[in-house]
């Protein structure tokens, strides 16, 4: 089934249901970017591991995590060409997340290859120190870092109320970019991840979503139930 909302959906920001959306997400993106690569490149799903620390009272609680993203890389030499990530909750909401997710971004950066953030989540905020002043959207879907010009960014902002955007996803300098739409990612991920069977939008939304009353109001009247 289709998600019922046309864009971001807060009510996977469940830490008992995001991992499994993330990797699903992961799943579906590769197979949306593939067409698009040619002979050129390829891509490959990678792994980071990290540790998290939830203090319980007078205990400390130790959570290991793995988290999969896209590398877009050159047949010819292996030369890593472009970072897809997928940012999680973690990485929002941790130490050991955000650091996992940066060193990520960090050596994509030493090899010269572009960065690629999806950013799907309300939640904490977002690792990556970044000049946010002149981005009136609530949230950036996209983030595209290119390698020619790593200090620039390329904001394509996301919304609950509408369509998530499309963004061009660019490869080697003397290439073309290659535009991708989230969107289609998204609902791809949620309908192979059977997520309408697996959140209740009647309930309250996660207690760490962070939505603006006017995307509050609105999720009520979209998800009231219709007059008898």
């Amino acid at each position: 089934m289709p998600t019922p909302l046309p864009g971001m959906n807060p009510y996977l920001e469940q830490p008992s249901l995001w991992p499994a959306f993330h990797k699903q997400f992961i799943a579906a993106a590769y197979q949306v970017l593939l067409p698009g690569l040619v002979d050129r490149y390829r891509a490959r799903i990678s792994v980071r591991k990290y540790t998290s620390e939830i203090v319980l009272f007078t205990s400390i609680t130790r959570e290991e995590h793995t988290e999969e993203y896209i590398e877009i890389r050159s047949r010819i030499d292996g030369r890593l060409i472009t970072l897809f990530d997928v940012m999680s909750i973690g990485n929002r909401t941790t130490t050991g997340g955000a650091a996992a997710y940066l060193a990520t971004q960090a050596i994509a950066a030493q090899e010269r290859a572009n960065i690629v953030e999806i950013d799907l989540l309300t939640q904490g905020k977002p690792p990556m120190v970044m000049d946010r002043s002149k981005v009136t959207d609530p949230y950036c879907a996209v983030t595209v870092s290119r390698s020619t010009s790593p200090d620039r960014h390329e904001i394509y902002p996301g919304a609950v109320q509408k369509r998530l955007p499309k963004f061009k996803l660019p490869l080697a300098a003397d290439d073309r970019d290659t535009v991708q739409d989230l969107q289609i990612m998204f609902q791809r991920a949620y309908e192979l991840g059977n997520f309408e069977s697996l959140i209740d939008m009647k309930q309250p939304l996660p207690a760490d979503v962070k939505l603006p009353q006017d995307d509050r109001d609105w999720l009520k009247e979209v998800l009231a139930e219709p007059e008898a």
